[in-house]
C-alpha cells in the first residue's frame, strides 16, 4: 500500500457540490459546517479514490463516507447492492443505518442493516426487494451471501468502519473471505480511531494507493474530555465509590459505566439498580437479546434512562451528544478500547468527564494507556469519608498472579514473586493441627 496525504479546506457542505436533496437532509440533521475529517475525506471519496481515515470517535467520520457514497450512487438501480459498509458490532451497524436513513431522506436509495442475534427472515425479505447499500456485521454478511441471499458482483465501494475494533474482535479471517467474493475493481474506504499493526496489515492488503487523512494524532482523546483516575484497592471499594459518585444526580446526569466482562457488568447493574431503582439503570452486553439492547440504547438516547452499564460491545455503538460522564469500572485490557470508551462523552464539542477506577493489578494497563494517548491521567484521591473495604484473600491472590504475569510479559526472564507453592501453603499449620495429623497417622498404623 502506498498512500499520500490530501488536505482540502472546505468551509461549507455546499463547497463539496452535493446535490440539493443531500444538502436539505444535512441541514435537517443539524450539521452546520464540515468537521475536519469531512473536509479532508469527502473530496477524495467523491473522486473515487481509496481512502484511509484516522479519526477519534465523535469527529463526524460516518458522514465523511456516507455523504459521498449517497452522492455517487444517486438513485436506486437494479436489485443488488452497490455499496457495502462493514461494522464490528450490531449496535454500530444500527447506528450507521440511522445516519444513512437521515442523509437519504430525499433520495431514491434503498439500504438494509444486517446483523446477528435476530432471525434473518426480515433481513432476507429486505434484500430480495432490492437494495443499493448494505450495512452489515462481517459474519451476518457472509452467512447470507453463502446462502445465496446477497449478490456481490455489483458492489463498487467497500467501507470498513472502526477497522481497529474489527481486527480486535478477531474478524481478520472473515474480512479476507469477504474480500475474495467482492469484485476486484472497487473503491475501498477504511476508517479507524487508531492505526495498530493489525489495521496496517489489512490496509496494506486491500487499499490501492490510498489518500491518507488524519485529523489528529492517533489515539488522541478529545480536548473536551476531562480525564482522571481513582486508585482503588478492590472490587468492593469500587462499588462503594461508584455509588458515592452517582449519588450526585445533578452532576452525573447521564452516564455509561463500562465493565470488562458480562459477569462484572451484571454485578454492577444489580448493585446500582438496588440503590437507584431499576427504572434508572439498564445493562447491555453480548448475552442480552437484540431487542433488549436496542430498547436500552433508545431509552438512553431519549434521556429516559440515566445510567447505562455496558461491556465494550457498546463502546462504539452509542452516539449520544450529551453524555456527562463515562466511568471505567474496570481498566480495559485492550488499551485502544480506552479511547473508544471515553469517546462516548465530550461529543459534538460538549464537555465531558471520563473517570477510571484502577486496582493495583490494573496500574500496568493505565501506564500502557498513557503511552498510547501521550497523556498522564491525573490521579484523584478517594474522599476520606468513603468506607474502604478490606480486600478478600481470593481477590488479593488473583491480583498478585496478574501482576506476576505482567512482569513476565515485560521481562521473559522474570521468575515471579508469586509461586504456586506460596499460596497453597500460605498459612502455616498450627501445632494443634500438626498433632491431629500425627494422631490420624498413628490410627491408620
Amino acid at each position: 500500500m502506498h498512500g499520500f496525504t490530501y488536505i482540502c479546506n472546505m468551509s461549507s457542505f455546499e463547497d463539496f457540490k452535493l446535490n440539493k436533496q443531500l444538502l436539505t437532509a444535512i441541514q435537517e440533521a443539524g450539521l452546520k459546517e464540515p468537521t475536519e475529517i469531512q473536509k479532508k475525506a469527502i473530496p477524495s471519496v467523491l473522486s473515487g479514490q481509496d481512502v484511509m481515515g484516522i479519526a477519534q470517535t465523535g469527529t463526524g467520520k460516518t458522514a465523511a463516507f456516507a455523504l459521498p457514497i449517497l452522492m455517487n450512487l444517486k438513485y436506486a438501480q437494479g436489485e443488488d447492492a452497490r455499496a457495502l459498509v462493514l461494522s464490528p458490532t450490531r449496535e454500530l451497524a444500527i447506528q450507521l443505518g440511522e445516519h444513512f436513513k437521515a442523509f437519504s431522506t430525499y433520495l431514491d436509495l434503498r439500504y438494509v442493516v444486517l446483523y446477528g442475534g435476530v432471525g434473518p427472515k426480515q433481513q432476507i425479505e429486505e434484500l430480495e426487494s432490492g437494495v443499493d447499500i448494505i450495512i452489515s456485521t462481517p459474519n451476518r454478511f457472509m452467512d447470507l451471501y453463502l446462502k445465496g441471499h446477497i449478490g456481490a458482483r455489483s458492489i463498487k465501494v467497500l467501507v470498513m468502519d472502526e477497522a481497529d475494533k474489527i481486527m480486535d474482535m478477531g474478524f481478520a479471517g472473515m474480512i479476507h473471505r469477504i474480500l475474495e467474493v467482492l469484485p476486484s475493481k472497487r473503491q475501498n474506504l477504511l476508517f479507524s480511531a487508531t492505526m495498530n499493526p493489525a489495521v496496517r496489515r489489512i490496509a496494506d492488503n486491500f487499499l490501492d494507493f490510498p489518500v491518507e487523512v488524519e485529523v489528529s494524532e492517533q489515539a488522541t482523546v478529545a480536548e473536551t474530555i476531562e480525564q482522571l483516575v481513582y486508585k482503588v484497592p478492590n472490587q468492593g471499594t469500587k462499588m462503594k465509590l461508584l455509588e458515592d459518585l452517582l449519588s450526585d444526580g445533578e452532576d452525573f446526569r447521564r452516564l455509561i459505566v463500562f465493565c470488562r466482562t458480562r459477569k462484572q457488568s451484571d454485578l454492577v447493574y444489580e448493585y446500582l439498580s438496588r440503590r437507584f431503582g431499576e427504572e434508572d439503570v439498564r445493562v447491555i452486553h453480548a448475552n442480552k437479546g437484540q431487542n433488549t439492547r436496542i430498547n436500552a440504547i433508545n431509552a438512553f438516547k431519549s434521556g429516559d434512562l440515566r445510567i447505562l452499564v455496558a461491556t465494550d460491545v457498546a463502546a462504539r455503538g452509542i452516539d449520544v451528544s450529551d453524555v456527562s460522564h463515562v466511568i471505567n469500572f474496570d481498566v480495559p485490557i485492550i488499551i485502544e478500547d480506552y479511547v473508544h470508551r471515553v469517546g462516548r462523552t465530550g461529543r459534538a464539542e460538549r464537555e465531558g468527564k471520563a473517570i477510571t477506577f484502577c486496582n493495583p493489578a490494573e496500574e500496568y494497563y493505565i501506564g500502557k494507556i498513557e503511552q498510547l494517548i501521550r497523556f498522564k491521567i491525573p490521579v484523584e484521591l478517594i474522599d476520606e469519608g468513603l468506607v474502604v473495604e478490606e480486600t478478600p484473600f481470593s481477590e488479593r491472590q488473583a491480583m498478585a498472579r496478574e501482576i506476576d504475569a505482567q512482569k513476565k510479559r515485560e521481562d521473559p526472564n522474570f521468575q515471579g514473586a508469586f509461586h504456586e507453592s506460596k499460596y497453597k501453603n500460605s498459612r502455616p499449620a498450627s501445632s494443634s493441627s500438626k498433632r491431629s495429623a500425627r494422631s490420624r497417622k498413628n490410627k491408620r498404623r
